[in-house]
């Protein structure tokens, strides 16, 4: 016996089944999904609808409204944000009638992920290894830029942390003063 499992394991079947998301869209119905992205960050997703044509829109927090299509099936968008925002998914189904509720599925990629590693090969013409050396590369200059952005709000919550600390700490030291004074333990 080889220790492996005799059922087909699911991470076995690849990254984007996986990391897809998926969902029933009732008819008549809207449905939104709000998601956090960092700076400069390239954004694309690509879906399906099942046959069933949805209202697909995009906007920011501010209500600017990145990408708008009406009667969408599928399709691949692409967008660069230009500041750290939450960003908003909405899919609107306006149909009427006895249609069953559609599966929608959105895979969402960003950063290193996005990129077209294929097209950038064909028209650098770069050999397969130089193609993945440079997405290894992406990709570790990524995992340094998130430490970076993770270790800004550690920061942040130590300080205030600290100074909680420090508060209760003088807080606790004027009771206890006060308490011995009122004993008549200490003289001042």
């Amino acid at each position: 016996m080889s220790g492996f499992p005799a059922w087909p394991c699911p991470f076995l079947l690849g990254p984007s089944w996986v990391l897809a998301i998926s969902f029933h869209l009732p008819v008549n119905s809207c449905k939104c999904l709000h998601e956090e992205i960092h700076k400069n960050l390239l954004r694309t997703s690509l879906g399906g609808a099942g046959g069933l044509r949805t209202h697909l829109k995009i906007t920011d927090s501010a209500g600017h409204i990145l990408y708008s299509k009406k009667d969408a099936s599928k399709g691949k968008l692409a967008f660069t944000t230009e500041d750290h925002d939450m960003f908003e998914v909405c899919f609107e189904s306006n149909r009427t009638g006895r249609i069953p509720d559609q599966l929608l599925i959105l895979d969402m990629k960003h950063g290193v992920e996005a990129k077209n590693y294929k097209e950038m090969a064909k028209v650098e013409k770069l050999r397969p290894l130089e193609v993945e050396l440079r997405r290894l590369e992406e990709l570790s200059g990524s995992i340094v830029n998130d430490s970076a952005y993770m270790k800004k709000p550690e920061e942040e919550m130590f300080l205030y942390f600290s100074i909680f600390s420090l508060s209760c700490l003088i807080g606790l030291v004027f009771c206890l003063h006060c308490f011995f004074k009122a004993k008549k333990l200490t003289e001042s």
